[in-house]
């Protein structure tokens, strides 16, 4: 594995956007994900009575937006191997803000999903070549601290987007918060045009068309230890997914948490996942991303034990602090295995990140409705699933994902 790192510019020599600022954009793309998903929840009551729909009818639109996520990704990484970078990222944001303005405007709850799938869709075009970039600019180590970089924008994301949805509520109907999706995802655009490289000159760009990318998807399927690390980063993002879709429920009404404390113990949890994933950046200097990513799935395998535990033993708080160091374990888990990942992909990053990331999406929407069928009034079928994921991500690594040796 390499340790360096391209120069940005240096992919094509367009002297577009470096350092910082494209630290920000490819972040921002990034965040497009949870801010689709969770920016318009506090909007769901109203929704319902606006649509003259059921609350089921509403959160369908979230599971095709997810869906649509995942399909987006999965058609946008092969495409971006053979146009490029930027044209896909430019079409998927207009298409994104445009879709947004659709959701906007939807008569009842079935025209909403189906433009909520669409504009999952165009979403998820950004968040795979955001990944796609990071490969063509940085290979091992630096790749790594790349990723655990955007982690802060992943830890944040998901526990502002509801915020910032509550906030523009105070001024509009649920309609406003997708025109405000809509122009985010303009201002996105334009930044991108403005600021985003193209990273993959057209020496590098595959040729092969649809069996070309038939090809190239097969052997990703058989490559043991990339496959490895998907499903252990998958299996770990299933494990956060069911503490997403399963805590405000556990904390509140099994354990009688009010709505401001439970706030405040999911804020701290998200800022030990942004502070894990800077500490990575920093560990990354003496250990390898191999190393550091055994050691936390192995912290974070025996804190989904104390989860479990303290379910079982129907204690809130063992559960809110064994809570705290698994969800950080995820800012180091995230960087590393997606670093590891797509290290062994140079020649096809955009597809194999598409594949990681649709792969991802779909093992994490499992979560949530394995948890649901544990039944109501209890902790366990949550921390049973954090516990058994978290088991399984790890086996993964040291099973699937060992490197051969040589």
């Amino acid at each position: 594995m390499s340790d360096g790192a391209t120069t940005p510019t240096g992919a094509t020599g367009d002297g577009r956007g470096t350092g910082v600022g494209l630290l920000v954009l490819l972040g921002a793309l990034t965040a497009i994900g949870p801010l689709s998903l969770d920016m318009y929840l506090p909007g769901f009551p109203a929704m319902t009575r606006g649509l003259g729909a059921s609350q089921a009818q509403i959160q369908l639109s979230l599971t095709t937006c997810l869906i649509g996520l995942a399909v987006g990704q999965l058609v946008t990484g092969p495409l971006s191997d053979r146009w490029g970078r930027r044209r896909p990222v430019l079409i998927g944001l207009v298409a994104y803000a445009l879709l947004a303005l659709a959701c906007a405007f939807a008569p009842n709850a079935g025209i909403l999903a189906a433009a909520r799938f669409v504009q999952g869709f165009a979403g998820g075009m950004g968040v795979v070549v955001a990944r796609a970039i990071v490969r063509d600019l940085y290979a091992g180590r630096a790749a790594a601290k790349y990723f655990s970089r955007l982690s802060l924008v992943f830890g944040v994301a998901p526990v502002a987007a509801p915020s910032v949805g509550s906030l523009v509520l105070q001024f509009g109907s649920w309609r406003t918060v997708f025109v405000t999706l809509a122009v985010i995802g303009l201002l996105l655009a334009a930044a991108a045009a403005w600021w985003l490289p193209e990273t993959l000159p057209v020496e590098r760009r595959s040729t092969g068309g649809l069996a070309g990318t038939i090809r190239t998807m097969g052997s990703l399927g058989t490559d043991r230890v990339f496959m490895g690390y998907v499903l252990t980063q998958g299996l770990a993002f299933a494990a956060l997914f069911a503490y997403i879709s399963g805590s405000s429920f556990v904390f509140q009404d099994v354990f009688g948490i009010s709505g401001g404390t439970f706030s405040l113990i999911f804020g701290l949890n998200a800022l030990a996942l942004v502070a894990a994933g800077q500490a990575n950046a920093r560990l990354l200097d003496r250990f390898s991303p191999r190393v550091l990513l055994v050691a936390v799935l192995l912290v974070g395998a025996v804190a989904a034990v104390g989860v479990l535990t303290g379910a079982v033993a129907g204690s809130v708080w063992p559960i809110a602090v064994a809570l705290f160091f698994f969800v950080g374990t995820i800012g180091m888990v995230m960087p590393n295995s997606t670093a590891l990942a797509l290290d062994r992909q140079a020649s096809h990053a955009g597809t194999a990140a598409a594949l990681m990331g649709s792969l991802q999406s779909v093992i994490g929407a499992l979560a949530a409705p394995v948890v649901g069928l544990g039944g109501e009034g209890s902790a366990v079928p949550m921390a049973a699933v954090i516990a058994g994921a978290a088991a399984l991500s790890l086996a993964a690594v040291l099973t699937l994902a060992r490197p051969a040796r040589t």
